[in-house]
């Protein structure tokens, strides 16, 4: 596994369970928010890649390697190499840039007759001013062509926001460490945004979850996570849904891993956001197994231990067993601190409340939110009834309005 820093505490124990051990790969570019963290307990060892693919896959021969996944989006690019260098069962490379320029996966959507948004990547602003205003229309929005994570995603409503927006995003690095050298421009999509979960064996994709995003967008263009609520298996829209999402995964070569795929719900149909080869962060798969029957990590161990018994599963595996609202904490002034313990007993006490899961320790300072590298946690609210969750989540809104993170 590359770069388990989010996944791997979960996932190294469900392939223990299924008689597997795991090898961790440390990229030489991990996620600079999520790089620091302690490789998680459970592997076997921890192997420092430094540049030389065959050099690191010879490591992993000795160690009887028999797949290669990434544990985040930093381990994409990475874990592709590995795999085609061992022979594992992989991804396609014909074009694996796809799986991580967002550029480049744009095109490939475009070559496989997909929807697709109108894209431009530009190191020059009065390029993207230029095709605003003659093409795409306001807004427009801006980001890094290797974004993740919301990192630097802004919407621009006028030539000095695009102007502004792309020189920051050409002054900065992206969440890798890496500098940015174009800025990629998308027409805005329009309707509803959902994120859809997968676990692909053998160019065999199943669809663990469908979620739809609540976002609210900041003064300044920035879009920061509300809340997310999941789609029933059985609505008509989660069907649109998986079907223009997997033949993304055939567009961009997903056949052995995870995905997580972001996609615009149009007047005109499904649009791909972006599509990640890797699983989604910030799971809980005790909390998608109480809430749908499985979860993301269960099925990835399941596909890489089993996976006669895995593709023998349905298209669509998740039930709706309960009713759940995945909650972002934010932060809306300019200071703050991540509450303690017990300040955060309130939050605990709501009927619905199911798990909580900060981002840093207690007491640590907090700029104002703008993005996911700023959100000061996340909260689970899972009930039978959708009245209770509803209620809990204004409640819990209003305890941070009134005092979450202030300062001691």
């Amino acid at each position: 596994m590359v770069d388990a820093y989010s996944l791997g505490r979960h996932l190294v124990p469900a392939l223990r369970r299924h008689g597997m051990e795991c090898v961790h790969v440390q990229s030489p570019n991990p996620d600079v928010h999520l790089g620091q963290m302690p490789v998680p307990d459970g592997f076997v060892t921890n192997i420092r890649h430094e540049g030389d693919v065959a050099a690191t896959a010879s490591v992993l021969r000795e160690y009887g390697v028999g797949q290669v996944i990434s544990g985040g989006e930093s381990g994409v690019a990475l874990a592709d190499q590995l795999s085609a260098e061992l022979g594992t069962p992989g991804n396609g490379m014909s074009r694996p840039a796809a799986r991580r320029n967002k550029y480049d996966m744009v095109l490939a959507l475009r070559e496989a007759g997909l929807a697709h948004a109108a894209t431009i990547v530009s190191a020059d602003a009065e390029d993207v001013v230029e095709w605003a205003e003659e093409t795409a229309g306001y807004p427009v929005v801006l980001k890094p062509v290797a974004s993740a994570g919301a990192d630097n995603v802004m919407a621009c409503s006028s030539p000095e926001e695009i102007r502004t927006a792309h020189a920051k995003i050409m002054g900065s690095s992206d969440r890798h460490g890496m500098r940015n050298t174009v800025v990629l421009a998308q027409e805005f999509l329009h309707g509803d945004e959902y994120f859809i979960n997968t676990v692909s064996r053998d160019g065999r994709h199943h669809t663990v979850e469908i979620w739809r995003y609540y976002k609210v967008r900041l003064p300044g263009g920035n879009f920061v996570y509300d809340y997310d609520e999941p789609l029933s298996p059985d609505d008509p829209v989660a069907k649109s849904l998986e079907s223009y999402t997997h033949q993304v995964l055939d567009a961009l070569e997903i056949r052995n891993c995870a995905g997580h795929s972001e996609v615009m719900l149009t007047a005109d149909g499904p649009v791909l956001v972006e599509c990640a080869a890797r699983p989604a962060g910030a799971q809980i798969p005790e909390i998608s197994t109480r809430c749908f029957g499985t979860s993301q990590v269960e099925l990835l161990a399941l596909s890489m231990a089993k996976p006669d018994e895995f593709n023998r599963l349905p298209t669509t595996v998740y039930q709706m067993l309960q009713h759940t609202r995945w909650v972002s904490l934010i932060n809306s002034r300019d200071h703050g601190v991540i509450p303690s313990h017990e300040k955060m007993a309130a939050i605990r006490a709501l009927p619905s409340h199911a798990h909580t899961l900060m981002a840093h320790p207690e007491g640590h300072l907090l700029p104002r939110t703008i993005d996911v590298a700023t959100l000061p946690g996340w909260v689970y609210l899972v009930s039978d009834d959708p009245e209770v969750v509803r209620a809990d989540y204004r409640r819990l809104r209003q305890i941070e309005s009134d005092y979450l993170y202030d300062p001691v």
